[in-house]
């Protein structure tokens, strides 16, 4: 049964933990670097995930509670930082922070090549 799987992440019959575990190192590189080419469903998988934490960083909340919210969604502590440097940018914005840009199709298997970046 296919119940609590979320459509969007399903990477080729991957379990939970390593979807999870895709995200989370997307995102992470994706603020270290401002930007990262990858697959059309993978940049669609983690679009959600840097909108909720670019909203939790420009929130009403102390830095603390800020910083226990994007710590487990992220792997590194450079990445986390960098949630918190970029969300003053966005204070008069309401949602909308990343572009995706389709690219090229990839050789090996013919996989839509998009770069995610910021607005």
């Amino acid at each position: 049964m296919r119940h609590r799987v979320k459509k969007h992440l399903h990477f080729k019959g991957k379990d939970q933990a390593h979807r999870k575990s895709v995200v989370r190192s997307l995102v992470g590189a994706f603020f270290e670097n401002g930007s990262i080419v990858t697959t059309n469903k993978r940049a669609f998988a983690i679009v959600g995930t840097i909108d909720k934490l670019i909203e939790v960083a420009k929130g009403p909340t102390t830095e603390y509670n800020k910083i226990r919210y994007i710590t487990p969604e992220v792997f590194t502590e450079a990445a986390s930082r960098a949630v918190m440097a970029i969300a003053p940018k966005y204070a008069d914005r309401h949602g909308g922070y990343t572009r995706i840009t389709p690219l090229k199709h990839r050789v090996g298997d013919g996989a839509l090549l998009v770069k995610l970046e910021l607005v």
